[in-house]
C-alpha cells in the first residue's frame, strides 16, 4: 500500500465531509463525500468485501474528486456502516444507495463497485433504474463461482449466521481481531488497518461472502441500459480475468481497461490502478451525454 497509512488527506481538506448520515427507516451509514466541484457529475464509490470505503478508495479518492462530486460508503456491516442482526443482502447495499442519494438529493450517478461493490453496482442498476447514470465495475463479475460453490456459500452462510446467534458479537469481533492481528506484519499498517475495520462486525462480513458465492447476474446483465467500463485485472487470483471478462461481453456498451494487477492493485498499485480508473470513469461519463 503507497503512502503513510495515517495520511488521510484523501477525504480530508477543503469541501471534504465525512459524517454519519441516517437513511430513513434504514440506519445511520457512514458517508465521506467532496461535495464538489460544483455542478460536477457524481460518482458513488462502492468497497469490496471485508474492507471499508477508506480501505479500498483511498489511493483513488484524491484524484477523482478533481473532476467529480465523490460519494465513499461503508457498506452495511462493514466499518462504520449501518449495524445489522438481520442477515447480510447484497439487495439491501444496493437499496442503502439509492435511499443515501435520495437523503443527498443526487438524481442521477454512476456507481462504481470493486470486487463484492461490482455485485452492489450491479444491482442498483437493477432495481433503481432510473437513478444509475453508468456502471463502472472493477476487478468483479456477473458470477464468482461454480454450482457447488454457490451452494457450500449458502450452507455457510446459514451457518455463520446461527453462529451469530448464539455467540456475542464482541467475542466473535475479538477473535477476528487478534487472527487479522497475525496477519499484517507492518506495525504501522497493522494498527491504520485494525482502526479501519474496529467496528466491522464478522459475521455479516461471512455472511457477505456467502452472499458473494450465490450472485448471479448473468441472465439480466445484457438489460442494462447505461454505458459501463470494466477494470479488468489481468493478474487476478480472486476474481478470475476470465470471468471479470466474460461478465464485460454480457453488456451491451461497455469498454475494458485493462491493468497488469491482480486483486489488490487499488491500493497496491495505484500507479496503475487510478490512471484505469479515471479513464473508465472519464468513458461512461462521455458516452452518457
Amino acid at each position: 500500500m503507497s503512502g503513510s497509512p495515517r495520511d488521510d488527506n484523501a477525504s480530508s481538506g477543503p469541501g471534504w465531509k465525512n459524517d454519519f448520515v441516517t437513511l430513513p427507516g434504514r440506519g445511520d451509514i457512514f458517508v465521506r463525500d467532496s461535495r464538489g466541484p460544483e455542478g460536477a457529475p457524481v460518482v458513488v464509490l462502492l468497497h469490496g468485501l471485508a474492507a471499508t470505503g477508506l480501505l479500498n478508495w483511498r489511493p483513488a479518492m484524491k484524484a477523482l474528486a478533481t473532476t467529480y462530486r465523490v460519494v465513499v460508503v461503508d457498506h452495511r456491516g462493514h466499518g462504520r456502516g449501518i449495524r445489522i442482526r438481520e442477515p447480510f443482502r447484497l439487495a439491501d447495499c444496493a437499496d442503502d444507495v439509492a435511499v443515501l442519494a435520495d437523503v443527498l438529493e443526487i438524481e442521477r450517478f454512476t456507481a462504481v463497485g470493486y470486487s463484492m461493490g461490482g455485485p452492489i453496482s450491479q444491482l442498483v442498476w437493477q432495481r433503481h433504474r432510473g437513478r444509475v447514470q453508468g456502471l463502472v465495475l472493477c476487478a468483479t463479475a456477473s458470477r464468482f463461482s461454480s454450482r457447488d460453490l454457490r451452494r457450500i456459500g449458502f450452507l455457510a452462510g446459514r451457518s455463520i449466521n446461527w453462529l451469530g446467534r448464539m455467540a456475542p458479537r464482541s467475542v466473535i469481533r475479538r477473535y477476528a481481531r487478534e487472527w487479522l492481528s497475525e496477519q499484517i506484519r507492518d506495525p504501522q499498517l497493522r494498527e491504520w488497518i485494525l482502526s479501519e475495520v474496529a467496528t466491522s462486525d464478522p459475521v455479516a462480513i461471512v455472511q457477505a461472502g456467502a452472499a458473494i458465492l450465490r450472485f448471479d447476474s448473468r441472465d439480466w446483465l445484457p438489460e442494462v441500459d447505461v454505458p459501463a467500463s470494466v477494470v479488468l485485472m489481468e493478474q487476478d487470483q480472486m476474481v478470475q480475468p476470465e470471468a471479470q471478462e466474460a461478465m464485460a461481453k454480457r453488456l451491451p456498451d461497455v469498454e475494458i481497461f485493462r491493468i497488469r494487477g491482480d486483486h489488490s492493485a487499488c491500493v497496491s498499485a495505484p500507479d496503475l490502478f487510478i490512471p484505469a480508473l479515471r479513464s473508465a470513469c472519464a468513458s461512461v461519463l462521455a458516452r452518457s451525454q
